[in-house]
């Protein structure tokens, strides 16, 4: 079977497509028949070396499958060849299979797109956590989201919305920025032009309750002086490259929480909190209301062309390879 794979750290240039010999599940385990896979800002970073967790070499790629069930490992018994799955790997999905602990796969609703159960959990996933059980989003409260138009700031629009917020989308085009109010935003910024700062002023007339940023850099100061008194900052990302470095006195003059993100953390310490986190989400999938906006798919052989199209932050919404 094929798989792409880092053998070295580097760019995605670096990847490369090469026939492996056939997975067996272990114990515990359940090999996967991969019909699509996520790709995600991590991905970018696993390959650079610069992500939390350092798989062994050679390694591939992905960290969100969806596909078939093609055998199960010993002591596997909530699974069974031919269920149709998705799957929080954490790495190993650009390839045509993929071994994962079983208890990090989970049947797919009936009726649901393999493209769209392999991009709904790292970005609905990651911004439901943020808002529901980081921030306690509350209707009526007003929702800024930085980067809205990439995978997790357009999920947590959509999010904000079903949740009953009134949502600010800044964006550094008219094109994710349409792309925003086509999901609901009450208001847009587009920061490449606009003081992201003022133009909050003249926007909400005083502040905003919750800040969903995944972006950092030069955005987060500007943002958090515009924060209400007891708001809540959601440090998920820094997609535009810098940690940025924040007074903490203006955490004290607002008296507000700089609270971190880390879903990944989440599931794996309090797995019935997202269980239900899951549970909800596929229930507003079956509405209708939750809608995973899918930009574009790409062969195995693309996959690094999607890379750059996620470091360069030419993204909106998912981007999907299908090996």
């Amino acid at each position: 079977m094929k798989a792409l794979l880092c053998k070295q750290y580097g760019t995605p240039d670096s990847l490369l497509v090469e026939d492996i010999a056939p997975l067996t599940p272990k114990a515990g385990e359940v090999v996967i028949t991969v019909k699509a896979c996520g790709v995600n800002f991590p991905d970018t970073l696993i390959i650079q070396g610069k992500y939390q967790f350092k798989p062994a070499f050679p390694f591939s790629p992905g960290g969100e499958v969806a596909g078939v069930v093609k055998e199960v490992g010993e002591g596997v018994t909530h699974l069974k060849a031919g269920d149709d799955v998705f799957a929080m790997p954490g790495w190993g999905g650009f390839a045509e299979e993929l071994a994962v602990k079983a208890n990090r796969v989970f049947r797919m609703p009936p009726k649901m797109d393999y493209k769209v159960a392999s991009s709904l959990m790292y970005t609905y996933g990651t911004s439901y956590h943020a808002l529901k059980n980081r921030a306690e989003l509350k209707a009526g409260e007003t929702l800024l989201v930085l980067g809205a138009a990439g995978g997790v700031g357009l999920a947590a629009v959509n999010l904000g919305k079903i949740m009953g917020a009134k949502v600010i989308a800044a964006a550094s085009s008219e094109e994710k920025l349409e792309l925003c109010k086509s999901y609901g935003a009450d208001a847009v910024i587009n920061y490449s032009k606009e003081d992201l700062r003022e133009r909050l002023k003249e926007i909400t007339g005083g502040g905003v309750d919750v800040i969903y940023d995944p972006v950092g850099d030069k955005y987060a100061e500007p943002a958090l002086r515009a924060m209400n008194w007891k708001g809540r900052y959601l440090v998920v990302g820094f997609a535009a490259g810098q940690i940025p470095s924040i007074p903490l006195n203006l955490a004290l003059l607002k008296g507000c929480a700089i609270v971190g993100v880390f879903w990944g953390a989440f599931a794996e310490r309090e797995p019935k909190a997202n269980f239900q986190n899951i549970t909800e989400l596929f229930q507003w999938y079956q509405t209708g209301e939750l809608k995973p906006h899918i930009q574009k798919t790409y062969s195995l052989e693309e996959a690094p062309q999607a890379l750059y199209d996620m470091l360069e932050r030419r993204a909106m919404g998912k981007l999907v390879v299908v090996p």
